[in-house]
């Protein structure tokens, strides 16, 4: 079985000692542990907005999609975090409304490009809040996840609930946390990503899904 994990940073492995311990390879690691033969190929880069997910989709995806049972998508992050921190550095109100259009349209047409290409399965998979303390984090993250959700239902494929693998536990699986606040991003390192610790419990939400069905 081929895995494809698409994303952004926290996908591509930030912060995590090895790529090894990046959730896409730990994942596949207790699929093989367990008798399900299976290999992983990620698409994903530090930085990547919903938009840049797409353009690689759309330009560079078709040939690793074609042959993949399971794709999962991780993206929108960035998308927020680029909108919060201009908000707060220019002390103005955060652009709400657009970037969720934008998030929107722009899931949706990844979606529709997997479906296009290939028969994999797919999972949405929803944002943890790296900032737990800020009310703004958590309604963006909240909204964000609605989307998610939503589209999901609409386009018939699965939601991994990352957030709730999360939730409560930011201090011990974030690397660098701090105060769980916006403003923490503002010193220059970004307290957003997962530390091994998180990478595992990420890949024991994330193996069920991946479960060939019988």
């Amino acid at each position: 079985m081929i895995y494809a994990a698409l994303g952004d940073s926290i996908t591509f492995g930030e912060n995590a000692s090895s790529f090894a311990n990046a959730y896409p390879q730990l994942t596949v690691s207790t699929l093989n542990s367990s008798s399900h033969k299976a290999t992983c190929y990620v698409m994903a880069r530090p930085g990547w907005t919903s938009d840049d997910l797409l353009d690689s989709v759309i330009w560079r995806g078709a040939s690793v999609i074609r042959h993949a049972a399971v794709v999962s998508i991780w993206i929108g992050g960035v998308d927020l975090a680029n909108a919060a921190l201009i908000s707060l550095r220019n002390q103005q109100p955060l652009a709400a409304k657009q970037i969720a259009a934008n998030y929107r349209r722009n899931l949706g047409a990844i979606v529709s490009q997997i479906k296009k290409g290939c028969h994999a399965r797919i999972i949405c998979c929803t944002q943890y809040n790296p900032f737990p303390n800020s009310p703004l984090a958590v309604e963006s993250v909240d909204k964000l996840n609605c989307i998610t959700k939503e589209l999901a239902q609409s386009y018939n494929v699965s939601i991994a609930p990352a957030h709730t693998w999360f939730d409560g536990k930011q201090a011990n699986l974030i690397y660098g946390y701090r105060n769980g606040k916006i403003e923490d991003a503002l010193s220059g390192s970004l307290p957003i990503h997962p530390n091994d610790k998180g990478h595992q419990v990420i890949a024991m939400g994330m193996a069920p899904y991946l479960i060939p069905r019988k």
